[in-house]
């Protein structure tokens, strides 16, 4: 039976019907690193670059004469519109939108054109899609002519996580359209296939280059030279290393994910970047304490790619594009699987290996030289919101940010805060007189005692802005702290100094009335020390709310 891929991108899609033995005859994208794929590892396959909108409002005549007919239409149009991933799921969905319109106008023409033979279509996204796809859509909703409605969302429609169909990643995806319901194999948890299965097999970066490599899934070996965009390392930089552990260990009130990832498990879903900027970037160990990025062949591994399977990009980004955006060919295969039982067809018994013609340049990035990460400076109107870290109580926090700056004329202005619990019904934040806080006079002594330790390494706001711009080499040769080391030994303070009270409880005069005691005294402790940045960003070195004793004090040690 032959198929027709639109949205190609890499190819996982044809490649999951091409090793089912379906016969691959025509893909489209508009991504040239994706043309160059497809076309290289299927190169039976005519595949052409072309606005896939465009193409769907064609004349008949024009139509059909660059669309060839075939028995199965698979499509994958672009998922970011829809994704979480883009701005937490609120982004534009009008293009989004529009592409998968494209992609059912395309199977609308083929599907009720006069005997044609198609029989079975299929469209995957992601699963926030599914609410912007229509169960049926008439001629008229697709701008044709006719009185067809095109059935979308049969009763097999739903999601299906590749980690049930052989693919080592938890990957859920929408899938709807005309085609027979995947068979699962695996029928419990413990039979999933792990990350550390790919790991062992693929060997660490440069490990097996000069030794065979057996692929983790399909079974057949290769010599490690010709296993492709694997035998370099990208380690992080120490800067990235430090963001990274903060994002995933102590991102406000979420769990502590693990830094390296868990090699007993799937692998989590694979992206299509490789920010290593947010909580869930995909990292890995190199040596005992450092991280790297991926290699494209690990994550091609994990995505289900066979390993003689090739990306055609010009750099690490555009490959791991590629990857992260593909169908799961293990994903697909079970898809083209069922139609092959249901037509009472057969797959090949065995992996068909790929030949590549060499049509098209291929950057191999083994043995490349990938340098570490600079680090540069923040923008000096970059805005700051953090916690005390780890310090979590009840669900209150102690928080510091600039979000109250003049950011126009870059005025700056760094204030405590305490958060409590989060989502829209629940989330407060309050900000109450610090000496309306009821500790002993004791605690209070501690605490001007440390602000007086810290009192020199302390700086004016706008210099505490400029200290939180800096590199991390830079803010290590400064005597002044910056706000996330401010934190951290606010943090070591408070533990030292008042481990015993964590479980009692702080009475104030406002909002909330009551706090966990670590709260409150953190809560102290940095308010202090912003009084004293205060007063050192005005020339009178006013604004300082201690008693008058300890105010006296403070004056002479200036």
């Amino acid at each position: 039976m032959r198929v027709l891929d639109f949205f190609c991108g890499a190819g996982g899609f044809s490649e999951g019907f091409r090793q089912a033995g379906f016969e691959i005859i025509w893909a489209i994208d508009k991504w040239q690193p994706a043309v160059d794929t497809h076309a290289e590892n299927h190169p039976g396959c005519v595949t052409v670059r072309m606005d896939i909108v465009a193409l769907s409002l064609l004349p008949d005549v024009a139509f059909h004469s660059i669309v060839p007919d075939a028995e199965i239409i698979i499509g994958s149009p672009p998922c970011t519109f829809f994704s979480n991933s883009n701005r937490s799921g609120s982004g534009n969905k009008s293009q989004g939108k529009k592409l998968i319109e494209a992609f059912l106008r395309i199977v609308a023409r083929k599907k009720f054109r006069k005997n044609s033979p198609l029989r079975y279509w299929i469209l995957e996204n992601v699963p926030n899609a599914r609410v912007h796809i229509k169960r049926s859509y008439s001629a008229h909703s697709l701008g044709l002519s006719g009185a067809f409605d095109l059935k979308v969302k049969g009763v097999n429609a739903g999601e299906y996580n590749a980690k049930y169909y052989g693919v080592p990643s938890n990957r859920t995806r929408y899938f709807c359209g005309d085609f027979i319901t995947p068979r699962s194999n695996i029928t419990a948890d413990v039979e999933l296939i792990p990350l550390g299965t790919i790991l062992d097999a693929l060997g660490s970066p440069k490990e097996r280059l000069h030794a065979t490599i057996v692929d983790p899934l399909y079974g057949f070996t290769m010599p490690g030279e010709d296993v492709t965009d694997h035998h370099y390392v990208q380690e992080l930089a120490e800067f990235e290393q430090i963001t990274i552990r903060r994002l995933k260990q102590d991102k406000g009130y979420m769990g502590r994910m693990a830094v390296r990832e868990n090699s007993d498990k799937p692998a989590r879903t694979i992206m299509a970047t490789m920010s290593f900027s947010s909580r869930e970037c995909f990292v890995l160990g190199h040596g005992a304490a450092s991280l790297r990025a991926p290699t494209i062949r690990e994550v091609a591994s994990l995505m289900s790619f066979p390993i003689d399977y090739r990306f055609y990009g010009g750099s690490l980004g555009v490959k791991y594009k590629l990857v992260g955006n593909a169908v799961p060919p293990k994903m697909s295969f079970a898809f083209a699987s069922a139609i092959n039982a249901h037509e009472q067809m057969h797959a090949p018994a065995r992996y068909v290996h790929i030949v590549h013609p060499n049509n098209t340049y291929f950057k191999n990035l083994n043995l490349d030289e990938v340098p570490v990460k600079e680090e540069r400076h923040k923008r000096q109107k970059t805005r700051f919101r953090y916690h005390i870290p780890e310090f979590k109580f009840d669900t209150y926090r102690v928080e510091l940010t600039n979000y109250h700056s003049d950011f126009l004329n870059e005025q700056f202005k760094w204030d405590a805060e305490i958060h409590y619990n989060q989502g829209k019904n629940k989330a407060r934040i309050f900000i109450p007189d610090p000496d309306g806080i009821c500790v002993d006079s004791h605690d209070i002594c501690e605490i001007d005692s440390f602000v007086e330790s810290i009192r020199k390494n302390l700086v004016g706001f706008d210099q505490f802005q400029a200290v939180y711009c800096m590199t991390l080499g830079e803010q290590r040769l400064s005597v002044s702290v910056g706000p996330y080391e401010l934190l951290s030994r606010i943090k070591g303070f408070i533990s030292e100094s008042f481990k015993s009270d964590f479980d009692n409880f702080a009475p104030l005069v406002d909002e909330p009335f009551c706090l966990p005691k670590p709260i409150a005294l953190g809560y102290i402790a940095l308010s202090r020390c912003l009084a004293v940045m205060t007063s050192k960003g005005s020339p009178d070195h006013h604004q300082l709310p201690f008693n008058s004793v300890h105010i006296d004090t403070l004056e002479m040690a200036i």
